[in-house]
């Protein structure tokens, strides 16, 4: 589902990028018009924008308090096929419960086939406490607010409380979830909430959505929780099954509407679509997240599924909490710009592991990609701080303009050292400036279709075993001017970087491929060892760069002795060469002999195995 609004990117680097999203299935032209009957807006945003910042610029939250008198409450009691109340503002009709006034309502016992209906006035603030309630219904919602300003669900301390709702719906139902609200509502309180969605959705408000705590378990034939103008967890315990979506916001008309935040709770979700999905923004700055997504990444899916385990149409920003996500599509998506600047993210997917069409930003997130199609994917990457470490089966790091750009960019690529001139694709960068990135490919290690440069931080690349494709590959400029580099892999499309590079770099090639365990020791004129690195996979080809390496210098290369200290992807604090012996002489600054120069176009960017067109 795309998004209605048109956004331009400014970040850290001299690009600005617009991003072209609507609602529904209309298009957008070049010049930013739609061709279809969605209005198109132009916002602006900042890639590196924090979570503050993006919740400032939506819609105001509005939380109903659990707290109340008992004095002033009004008791329900539900007696099976029947109902009782001892004060004013409830009807009972049969099995039907209607409350039409603000106020708190204490609801006990069981409706065997009913259901409680809030059908209060526009401007009425409703609390209902659920005080070990069981109620089900064969035909419609077991819990519906049809009207009233904002309401509350408090869920009693110590108590358990279940609803369950028809088997199926009309696709004309405007009532259409076991816990059904048209105005905004919030679940609190200390007890707990079993919700079995038959016929469609779990728990669902047609405003905004607020959980504050509780536990909640939620089985449902679509989506799990949904809130159409926003859903908002700040506490409790949450686990949802979806046959559709797990926690969703869906609101295509307004441009700061649409949005999910999480900042506390713990949240499960198994989801047959995405297990997250807002209109608009995903922002995390908390919590425990455990998500599935469609089966996880070792599942297929048709190719007009979306199974993302955290998407947000506009931004996807993650400021804290811990992330287990397994998703048989992205685990992480946004058609427009992903932002990881705290929390511990674990991932599995059956296609990219993060993805973003225009920008990402790491810059203090620990992110492990533990497997994937491609690890990281966008028109700019960039690497500021934190530690990153992806495992691929094609590229690691693939900067991209999208798939059709893509092809041209490979079929236009041409050898040369300093990088592919006209191949580069303008707005394609990928740039590592701090943290710690160890990447283990397939494919292309480190792949840029347009640009690529590093100023800073550690980079280790196990890449590929086969010819088809290099530790490294940039189409265009390729330069290093700080930080740490070593990539090994295959020596057939291997790239090193533009001997215009500020911090000048080390290449050789090998006469026969070097086995998996391997150690490899770069020794320069006066015996000091500079470089010693423990491959994880087979390789015939090896790029070192570091503030060591002097242009011009011959270094001899080793083969064998031993790596020592600790290791960032085998990438060693020290070594020893007892043992070892010289494989061959590299000068700095030279590119690899038998290879291709730096920043040669090659086989990068290879298409996802279930297509990209998901949403």
């Amino acid at each position: 589902m795309k998004n209605n609004r048109l956004r331009s990117f400014v970040i850290a680097f001299p690009i600005v990028i617009t991003l072209g999203v609507l609602a529904g299935c209309a298009a957008t032209t070049a010049d930013g018009t739609s061709t279809g009957s969605a209005t198109a807006t132009t916002v602006s945003v900042t890639a590196s924008a924090t979570a503050a910042e993006v919740m400032a610029d939506n819609d105001d939250v509005t939380v109903t308090s659990g707290d109340y008198d008992s004095a002033d409450a009004v008791a329900i009691s539900l007696d099976g096929d029947s109902a009782s109340a001892d004060g004013d503002g409830v009807t009972v009709d049969g099995s039907t419960v209607t409350i039409t006034a603000a106020g708190t309502y204490v609801l006990k016992g069981s409706l065997s086939d009913g259901q409680v209906v809030v059908a209060a006035g526009e401007s009425d603030e409703v609390r209902l406490v659920l005080d070990g309630v069981d109620i089900t219904s064969s035909t419609t919602a077991a819990i519906a607010v049809t009207s009233a300003d904002t309401v509350a669900v408090v869920l009693a301390d110590g108590t358990t409380n279940t609803i369950a709702d028809a088997s199926s719906y009309s696709d004309t139902a405007d009532v259409n979830a076991a816990l059904f609200s048209s105005a905004n509502l919030t679940i609190t309180g200390t007890g707990s909430l079993d919700v079995t969605g038959n016929g469609n959705d779990g728990i669902a408000s047609k405003d905004g959505l607020v959980i504050e705590s509780g536990t909640i378990t939620v089985d449902a034939a679509d989506d799990g929780i949904r809130g159409k103008d926003y859903l908002v967890v700040t506490g409790g315990t949450i686990a949802v099954t979806a046959g559709g979506d797990g926690l969703k916001s869906d609101n295509e008309d307004d441009t700061d509407r649409g949005f999910i935040e999480i900042t506390a709770g713990t949240v499960t979700v198994a989801s047959g679509g995405d297990a997250f999905a807002a209109q608009t923004d995903l922002v995390i700055t908390g919590g425990d997240l455990d998500l599935t997504a469609a089966g996880g990444s070792t599942a297929t899916i048709a190719d007009d599924l979306s199974a993302k385990a955290l998407k947000g149409s506009v931004y996807v920003i993650v400021e804290g909490g811990t992330i287990t996500a397994d998703a048989a599509d992205d685990a992480v998506h946004s058609n427009g710009a992903v932002h990881l600047s705290g929390g511990d993210l674990t991932l599995a997917s059956g296609d990219d592991g993060v993805h973003a069409d225009q920008t990402l930003l790491l810059d203090g997130a620990t992110l492990d990609i533990t497997g994937s199609y491609e690890g990281l994917e966008s028109a700019v990457i960039q690497v500021a701080a934190g530690d990153v470490t992806v495992t691929s089966s094609d590229d690691g790091i693939n900067g991209s303009a999208g798939s059709t750009d893509e092809a041209a960019d490979e079929a236009a690529g041409a050898p040369g050292g300093g990088g592919g001139g006209d191949s580069a694709t303008d707005g394609v960068l990928v740039s590592i400036t701090g943290g710690t990135v160890v990447v283990n490919a397939d494919g292309d290690g480190l792949d840029s279709n347009g640009t690529a440069e590093i100023t800073g931080g550690t980079v280790v690349v196990n890449g590929p075993t086969n010819d088809g494709n290099g530790a490294l590959d940039v189409n265009g400029t390729f330069t290093v001017s700080g930080g740490t580099v070593l990539a090994a892999g295959s020596s057939g499309m291997a790239v090193t970087p533009s001997s215009d590079s500020a911090q000048s770099s080390v290449a050789a090639t090998f006469d026969s491929t070097q086995s998996a365990g391997t150690v490899v020791q770069l020794v320069d004129s006066d015996g000091t060892i500079v470089a010693s690195f423990k491959s994880t996979k087979d390789f015939s080809s090896v790029v070192f760069s570091s503030d060591a390496i002097v242009d011009g210098e011959e270094y001899d290369v080793y083969v064998g002795g031993t790596a020592t200290g600790s290791s960032v992807g085998g990438l060693a604090d020290s070594g020893s060469i007892d043992g070892a012996t010289v494989a061959t002489t590299a000068t700095a600054g030279e590119e690899l002999s038998g290879g291709m120069g730096g920043g040669g176009g090659g086989m990068g960017g290879g298409q996802p195995p279930q297509g990209d067109g998901r949403g």
